[in-house]
């Protein structure tokens, strides 16, 4: 039974998603490479104190704003150098997004619906997935589905000139400042387009008049400014690197990541499983009285409310399907809304028909079934051959997923049994988050390197040099407080400010100039992936000692000290690799 204050609804959801995301956030090892990368960069503005001039491997790093950083910073200094100081920010936007969304779906359609929406959006695999992970797109989406709910609130007014309105207005416009701040302009791209696409689909473009956007301006631009003349004034250039590079010559030229159109379309189906299957449901719900008479209409503003929600999840969607450089992170501002509608057909459930309910109960089981099936398959020829353990977490989630279907068809039957229905998928989902944090850490050697670092951690005493040839670990430095010298490898650190050949210190520009500071003398710790070994080996004098290993990596020296005890099996896993 729903509580009956609104506030103490909303601090129960807050309570439960922490409940979610919270626990063991910081036992998986930091994911290359973005989570390496905004974890060194944080860490590096805490031992510098510049929070102005974001810096990677103490490189400058233009390519995100600060406010991430900032939070993560914030969390470094009261827990420390971890991985749960600089997981915990996407976590909390997080949590702060599912409170946001179930606070507007209940503006819209009610209190259940707003609880619903706040079940289907917290256990959405995509949602639950970057909540606990490193890196800007949750804030970004915390603080746009912020802004569009205050925009919504402002617009079910008659008039923007009321004060009631005037105040969602204004605090709109500092959400999408905060979002500016988290990943750039684009987050006042995206509200601005979605609000003024919505106002159109009203008729309502001329009351735009009426908002207060001298002062909406006034606030966005007193809190997004400061940091970016402050960042142009120490390091002359950045704005063009930053809007024209970072942003426009991206969006329409870069291949990075690249992907066709279609990408999100199974992201958003997979990202939002199984609560996808109820939005359609949803849909019709809230279109239900299109075509009656002005007097028939349901007064709460369903209609609008489904306008402004199909058109805030298209915009997204087709804005990020444009470019070829993608993640599938990006859609995350998109879930909101998807939620909102998954969470009214949710609460509409009850009033189906017996025929029509049992259909498309039938329909999400018999996919769960189907998926399940697929993950046993793939659990037990492909993820077990790599990790016994990643096949074992493949299994439970797939067993977790049937149960969930089978529990949910059978208690659906009854409509007095819809509730139960909907706990038992609610309770299978559940199950299969844990699974899902166990599988990032049984596959934690694909691409995290903490135990590399702590093995090469006690060779980096006094003056040793830690390197990486022809790439780049982002979190080796985060990892041993070193920074690290690249060889052969310049990248996007070196985008807004390339490094003179042979002046730096910390870039060694070929394999000849490697051979002689090897040769030097000096200690150094070189790490390879594995195929450049043998070569590497053959070319260097000393000979390097092998170290250590890790997933493709490993760890060349060329010190005094003994290699540790098991470093020799490091050659029979690349062999074997």
């Amino acid at each position: 039974m729903l509580a009956t204050n609104r506030t103490l609804r909303l601090a129960i959801y807050a309570l439960l998603a922490a409940i979610l995301y919270l626990p063991g956030l910081g036992r998986p090892a930091l994911w290359e490479p973005d989570e390496g990368r905004y974890a060194e960069i944080a860490r590096e503005m805490v031992i510098s104190g510049d929070y102005v001039t974001p810096r990677d491997d103490f490189e400058l790093y233009f390519e995100k704003p600060p406010l991430v950083y900032w939070a993560e910073a914030a969390a470094i200094q009261i827990f420390g150098v971890n991985e749960f100081a600089v997981r915990l920010p996407a976590a909390l936007f997080s949590i702060g997004q599912v409170v946001v969304t179930a606070a507007l779906a209940e503006a819209m359609l009610g209190a259940s619906a707003g609880l619903f929406a706040a079940l289907a959006l917290a256990l959405s695999p995509l949602f639950f997935g970057f909540a606990r992970f490193a890196t800007l797109d949750p804030a970004l989406a915390f603080f746009l589905t912020a802004a569009l709910a205050a925009f919504y609130a402002a617009a079910r007014d008659e008039s923007f000139s009321r004060p009631s309105a005037r105040g969602w207005m204004l605090t709109s416009a500092a959400m999408l400042a905060l979002g500016t701040l988290a990943k750039g302009p684009i987050a006042l791209l995206l509200g601005g387009a979605i609000a003024l696409a919505w106002m159109a689909s009203e008729g309502r473009l001329r009351q735009v008049a009426q908002m207060p956007l001298v002062w909406c301006f006034i606030i966005y631009a007193a809190i997004v400014v400061p940091w970016f003349v402050l960042a142009e004034a120490r390091n002359p250039g950045f704005m063009h690197f930053f809007i024209v590079h970072e942003h426009l010559e991206r969006y329409v030229a870069s291949s990075e990541h690249g992907w066709g159109p279609w990408f999100f379309i199974p992201i958003v189906i997979g990202g939002t499983w199984p609560w996808i299957f109820f939005v359609p449901l949803g849909w019709s719900a809230m279109r239900a009285d299109e075509g009656l008479p002005e007097s028939a209409k349901d007064p709460s503003g369903r209609r609008a409310a489904a306008r402004f929600l199909v058109i805030w999840f298209i915009v997204i969607l087709v804005f990020f399907s444009i470019p070829r450089s993608k993640l599938g992170s990006y859609i995350l501002p998109a879930l909101a809304p998807l939620a909102i509608v998954a969470g009214y057909g949710l609460a509409r459930m009850p009033a189906l028909g017996a025929v029509s309910r049992r259909r498309l109960l039938a329909v999400v089981a018999i996919a769960n079934l189907a998926i399940a099936a697929v993950i046993f398959v793939f659990s037990e020829l492909v993820l077990a051959p790599i990790n016994p353990g990643l096949g074992v977490d493949g299994l439970l989630i797939g067993g977790a997923m049937a149960a969930g279907a089978i529990a949910m068809y059978w208690l659906g039957r009854a409509a007095t049994r819809v509730a139960y229905a909907i706990g038992a998928i609610a309770l299978a989902m559940l199950a299969t988050m844990p699974l899902a944090a166990r599988v990032r850490e049984d596959a934690s050697s694909i691409s995290t390197y903490r135990n590399l670092a702590r093995i090469v951690e006690p060779y980096l005493a006094g003056d040793c040099t830690l390197a990486s040839y022809r790439h780049y670990v982002q979190s080796l430095p985060f990892y041993t407080r070193r920074r690290e010298t690249r060889v052969e490898y310049w990248g996007e650190l070196s985008e807004f400010s390339p490094p003179s050949q042979g002046k730096s210190p910390f870039v060694i520009g070929s394999d000849a100039r490697l051979r002689q500071v090897w040769s030097s003398g000096a200690c150094m710790i070189l790490i390879v992936n594995d195929r450049d070994r043998k070569a590497l080996a053959d070319s260097l004098s000393p000979a390097p000692a092998v170290i250590g290993c890790e997933g493709k990596k490993l760890a060349l020296y060329n010190g005094a000290l003994a290699p540790p005890p098991g470093a020799a099996d490091c050659l029979k896993a690349g062999a074997k690799n």
